[in-house]
């Protein structure tokens, strides 16, 4: 792979992972299109999504820093009931218990956990699959016309109001099961997500911190389970700079595009990215039929 080919993959990355248009199936397309090797794909892919990853802490930085305190602070907690649980059973007494989940940071940390889990499951039973389909332009031209038709549906669908102790841990399953099934390549994750935060009733400014904070387990998740593979694959030595120098436009691009999705979602504009996976399905599918 050229150093061109690595920022034009970088470029599209970062563009796609987070406007809703799928950035697997984008990938996958111009990879099969311009019969793109990256002589170590697995690699290429983690650094990629890596690079989208360091977009979401600089963008959300405030939010996931008091994520991660108040996920240490609900932990002291947990330990300290424990206590005052044996204590009381020793010396029957009734010590009061901490209340953990006192506030919307606490609740958010707990809602993204729970989503996380079916999007591990989805993620490891469907890794097979998931690599089969993106060797082709036909799943992907698929997934793009189903992502489509769910945009159109967001801008449909009502405002929501719903902020973290609003939101059920059922609501928190379906939307982490919707990110376990937009690991097709061609089914937007963002869009994917976002769609169904809607649906259940969000505030459209929670949906999108929603989805893209909800990225960052998902996207670490993925790639401590492919270092394995990636230590297994022959790559040249020379080919590693050239990654690095994706990695950074995937970050740069995704940056920009998080704070466009934020303006996208507020104003209802989902209707003009479901035109554009539309055109892209239709040819990628016929793409398919005529290479």
């Amino acid at each position: 792979m050229t150093i061109l080919e690595s920022i034009l993959l970088g470029v599209v990355q970062g563009i796609t992972e987070f406007l809703p248009v799928s950035s697997s199936g984008h990938l996958a397309i111009i990879q099969n299109l311009f019969h793109i090797e990256t002589n170590g794909s697995m690699l290429f892919d983690i650094m990629l999504h890596l690079g989208t990853l360091v977009a979401v802490f600089i963008v959300y930085r405030r939010d996931i820093w008091k994520m991660i305190v108040e996920f240490f602070c609900m932990c002291g907690d947990i330990f300290s009931n424990l206590r005052t649980f044996i204590l009381n059973r020793i010396h029957k007494t009734s010590l009061r218990y901490k209340r953990v989940i006192r506030n919307n940071y606490r609740k958010f940390v707990v809602l993204i956990l729970v989503s996380t889990v079916p999007t591990g499951v989805l993620g490891v039973l469907g890794k097979d699959l998931i690599e089969k389909a993106s060797a082709t332009m036909l799943i992907p031209g698929i997934c793009l016309l189903i992502t489509g038709v769910l945009l159109l549906i967001a801008d449909l669908t009502k405002e929501g109001r719903k902020m973290p102790k609003n939101v059920s841990y059922l609501d928190g399953i379906i939307i982490g099961t919707a990110q376990g099934l937009a690991t097709l390549p061609g089914l937007s994750r963002s869009g994917t997500t976002i769609a169904t935060c809607l649906l259940c009733g969000l505030d459209r400014k929670f949906a999108v911190k929603y989805s893209f904070i909800l990225s960052i387990p998902a996207i670490l998740g993925a790639a401590v389970l492919e270092i394995k593979d990636v230590i297994a694959e022959p790559i040249e030595a020379g080919q590693i700079g050239i990654y690095a120098v994706g990695m950074v436009f995937s970050a740069v691009v995704g940056y920009v595009c998080i704070k466009t999705m934020l303006l996208v979602v507020r104003n209802k504009k989902f209707s003009y990215f479901s035109y554009y996976c539309f055109a892209v399905g239709v040819v990628a599918i016929v793409g398919h039929f005529l290479l």
